[in-house]
């Protein structure tokens, strides 16, 4: 993403915190796996909407209309022997050629530096209680400079939550945002597609979730945006199941909830289908009346539409195909309103998504259900899970987990499925798979 684009957040967000306040985010930290072995690093996502820089420890202040420059950048100093061992980092010459800070000093240095930067600002702005050492050295900063107040220091009288406004702003996604979005989405679609095909029973869950990642990566994404889910048979009905352990058996469903992330942006898709590749008629049943949930789903996704109205589109087809079905027994009207369909149906329809797979952004304001605007992206993903000894239904019914999941985005007019491309009709599945 160009440096542009950051640059128009962080004058966005200093015209919000305003003249006279200050702000401050940190960067993520390393995180130890073992020993002395790190996990692969992964910038705090807002910390990277704001700055683009990709780097532990660093932190990054905003003070509009600060003569000296508006935003800067404490980091590590340039390290050669850092560079031959681990790479490239950016140092102070590149935080501020590279990534745009007017200013840039060490990170070592912040307790000396910064404490001068809140002298006489009004309010801190900062993501409270999300990382208890900036919490910690914040308090510490203002308690110092309360104690130099007979010298005519102004301490800051306020502390706000920078996280509402920076949520906000990403909760509308920009151009540049969406073809991140999109290129996360078609390789994601390619790697769905691409278990489909090599899937056959006899194969174990990792051997399709290797599939997966090996076309994530040949499409030049390395991460994924979240833990793999592909789960066989009874497995589907554990909503966030990852041991991804289990032999594939001939007869039973496939259900695989996976996304690829590109440049910090994320995809999230869901598809079930037969591992033979050949529905069986209660496989089929369920799977229809799913899909019938989801199309309703999707066509409640417009501008001045409440976030809540595709839920309950979803819990409306799916209420009644389960009495059509013999699976729930009573009125519709009554099932919902004591939400008897929870036992099969448990989760919301869906969530936002951008660089967080379960991405920032309020579902509620002022008590009410918000109304979607155009440039948000959210998934669509209704679902059944029927575990193996629920002994209230049908043995046909036992043991068969599906969700169907699409990534939609809220246009002027409508709606946008940014992963139409994947298939998900019963018969286009089949064909798929039995073609190879």
């Amino acid at each position: 993403m160009k440096q542009n684009e950051f640059k128009k957040r962080r004058l966005e967000l200093m015209r919000q915190v305003g003249k006279g306040n200050i702000a401050v985010i940190a960067s993520a930290s390393n995180q130890t796996r073992n020993r002395d072995v790190e996990y692969p690093f992964r910038q705090d996502s807002d910390f990277y909407y704001l700055t683009g820089f990709n780097e532990a420890n660093s932190l990054a202040v905003f003070i509009p209309g600060r003569e000296q420059g508006e935003y800067i950048i404490f980091c590590q100093e340039f390290d050669e022997k850092k560079a031959l061992w681990e790479g490239a980092h950016a140092g102070l010459e590149g935080a501020t050629k590279h990534y745009e800070a007017d200013d840039s000093f060490p990170i070592s240095d912040i307790d000396d530096i910064l404490p001068g930067m809140l002298e006489n600002k009004a309010k801190v702005f900062y993501p409270m209680g999300r990382n208890g050492e900036l919490d910690h050295q914040i308090l510490e900063w203002i308690s110092y400079l309360r104690k130099q107040s007979r010298n005519g220091t102004n301490a800051p009288g306020e502390l706000v939550s920078l996280e509402h406004i920076l949520h906000e702003m990403r909760l509308i996604k920009s151009a540049a945002e969406l073809r991140l979005m999109r290129k996360a989405a078609d390789v994601s679609c390619k790697a769905h597609t691409r278990a489909m095909q090599y899937c056959k029973p006899g194969l174990y869950e990792y051997q399709i979730e290797a599939e997966i990642v090996h076309e994530f990566m040949d499409n030049g994404l390395k991460y994924v945006a979240y833990p793999s889910i592909v789960a066989g048979g009874k497995n589907a009905c554990v909503l966030h199941y990852i041991d991804n352990k289990d032999k594939l058996k001939k007869g039973d469903l496939l259900l695989i909830d996976a996304g690829a992330e590109c440049d910090h942006y994320a995809a999230d898709i869901t598809r079930t289908f037969p591992v033979s590749g050949c529905f069986r008629p209660a496989q089929r049943r369920l799977y229809q009346l799913v899909l019938d949930a989801q199309y309703a789903a999707i066509e409640q996704i417009k501008p001045g539409v409440s976030w809540n109205k595709a839920h309950e589109a979803s819990v409306e087809v799916l209420t009644t195909g389960l009495v059509e079905l013999g699976v729930l027994k009573g009125r519709v009207s009554k099932l919902i309103k004591d939400e008897k369909y929870k036992q099969f149906y448990m989760h919301k329809i869906g969530h936002w998504l951008g660089m967080d797979v379960h991405d920032v952004g309020d579902y509620k304001v002022d008590n009410e259900w918000r109304l979607l605007e155009p440039g948000m992206v959210l998934t669509i993903e209704p679902g059944l899970y029927i575990p193996l000894d629920c002994k209230t239904v049908d043995a046909k019914w036992r043991g068969i987990g599906i969700r169907i999941e699409d990534d939609v985005l809220v246009t002027k007019k409508g709606y946008e499925v940014l992963t139409d491309a994947l298939p998900k009709e019963i018969d286009e599945i089949e064909k798929l798979m039995q073609a190879n």
